[in-house]
């Protein structure tokens, strides 16, 4: 171990808006230690981490999907604790209602003043922000939340792009995007607090990967729309089916009757966009499907949206998404053995070789 040589003992929330696979996955690779100790000269002979789930009550909590697990104590039950994680967490259709949780909140307080560490997975930050403790405090949250949790929690920096946030006194204020980045939040609690081998041997043992090339590739870009500039919003609307013309934005400003530069004002002001970043935003959006659903060569597909130049195409896709457009297909495309036809023909060689052997 790192940090220190004593056993730490980890919080995880269980509460009726928790989702099971990340509360279940978060426990179950931070027990590896204990259920696998001796698979891997990396681990120590004991495990680093004590786990117990902790709830409102002790007791079942019925979770999101409807699953019950148990919580062990209720937190007002836990006087002391190194690292508490709050798991992800669904959202009502009318958002994150507050004050649901008041002694869950206090607690969460009390074990940070006493020096524990506070970590969300994904949607999980919306009860940590309760406390107050990240406020001015930089932090991540999925992408489709970050607009509910900005009119939730004005006073938190909130960076949906962003895989993993540390910040605080001592770093103990720890958040991670979405879904599944929870593999990067507990690789890194087990890098922090036991070392990046223990870290890398779990990485192999369960598959886990950094997601290094940040959040960018996965969020889909949906300009806003309830500004209230019904002239702004109807440019919006016809761009979506002309971005790929030669010059999106002279046509949008003519159609609008309005100045150039009241029309690229009154745009900017609106969506948050200027008008050639906005149309070049829903191009590569465009251009991400394609690279995902066909086969077309990338330089083919730049011209599809509206690029003649490749270069500055594959330049562009680079800077909006932090990949190149062949990196993400690789990433993202559907692999060729799950699209249907002769799906044995197009499995992975050790997989057919696997099937052939039986």
């Amino acid at each position: 171990m790192t940090e220190t040589q004593r056993e730490l003992h980890v919080s995880l929330v269980a509460i009726p808006d928790a989702v099971i696979s990340t509360l279940s996955g978060i426990y179950d690779v931070m027990n590896a230690f204990k259920l696998l100790s001796k698979a891997h000269d990396a681990f120590p002979e004991r495990a680093p981490f004590r786990f117990e789930i902790v709830g409102e009550q002790s007791g079942p909590v019925t979770l999101a999907s409807g699953l019950p697990v148990m919580a062990a104590r209720g937190a007002r039950a836990v006087e002391a604790t190194d690292i508490v994680i709050v798991p992800s967490v669904i959202l009502a259709d009318g958002g994150w209602a507050k004050a649901r949780y008041p002694e869950l909140v206090a607690w969460l307080r009390r074990m940070h003043e006493r020096g524990a560490m506070l970590c969300s997975a994904c949607s999980g930050v919306f009860l940590l922000a309760e406390t107050g403790l990240f406020d001015g405090v930089e932090s991540t949250v999925h992408w489709g939340y970050a607009e509910q949790f900005r009119k939730s929690f004005p006073a938190v920096p909130i960076f949906p792009d962003r895989v993993l946030v540390v910040a605080g006194e001592g770093q103990r204020l720890v958040s991670s995007g979405a879904s599944m980045t929870w593999h990067d939040l507990v690789l890194y609690l087990i890098a922090r607090h036991v070392g990046t081998t223990a870290a890398q041997a779990v990485a192999h043992m369960f598959a886990l990967q950094w997601h290094h090339d940040g959040l960018a590739p996965y969020i889909v870009f949906e300009g806003p729309k309830n500004h209230g500039d019904a002239v702004i919003a109807a440019a919006q609307e016809w761009l979506i089916g002309h971005f790929s013309v030669a010059a999106p934005v002279e046509e949008m400003i003519r159609n609008s009757g309005l100045a150039e530069r009241t029309f690229k004002r009154r745009f900017t002001q609106a969506t948050g966009y200027t008008p050639i970043d906005y149309a070049q935003r829903l191009r590569i959006e465009d251009a991400k499907r394609r690279l995902e659903r066909t086969d077309a060569p990338v330089d083919e597909i730049g011209w599809q949206v509206g690029y003649e130049d490749a270069a500055f195409f594959r330049r562009l896709f680079k800077r909006l998404t932090g990949l190149s457009p062949s990196r993400y297909r690789r990433h993202f495309q559907v692999p060729a053995f799950a699209r249907g036809g002769d799906a044995q023909s197009s499995l992975p060689p050790s997989v057919s070789a696997a099937i052939q052997a039986r």
